[in-house]
């Protein structure tokens, strides 16, 4: 089995477009009511859904190697954060930010620690 994506409900899609294409990934479907973006590593993907009014509860994680350059880089380009990169008692390390229709999202580097955790069940 393999993950296909996952779809965030967002309130305004060209915003949420432009946004997550300054993040730095790849617009493969753009419609009035969805997009779709393909990572700029792997062949993971992620969609976009309009859903005014929609409820948010959940979080999206982005992982890449050089965090704390992405971040800054990020800031250069407008994009504001709630936590800067900080290393956390899991052993990742993560900036928070939200996106402009209020999805949490959580840019971050584990390396090893993503699958393979200190505390791994056999």
């Amino acid at each position: 089995m393999n993950l296909n994506q996952v779809t965030l409900p967002v309130t305004n899609i060209p915003q949420a477009v432009e946004f997550y294409t300054i993040l730095g990934f790849n617009l493969i479907v753009d419609t009035p009511h969805y997009a779709r973006f393909e990572c700029p590593e792997g062949e993971a993907t992620f969609s976009l859904v309009l859903e005014v009014g929609a409820e948010h509860g959940a979080v999206i994680y982005f992982e890449h190697q050089g965090l704390d350059a992405w971040v800054e880089q990020l800031i250069a380009k407008g994009i504001e954060f709630k936590q800067l990169p900080t290393d956390q008692t899991y052993l990742w390390r993560e900036a928070i930010l939200f996106d402009p229709s209020g999805n949490k999202i959580k840019l971050y580097w584990a390396g090893e620690n993503r699958l393979n955790p200190p505390w791994r069940v056999n």
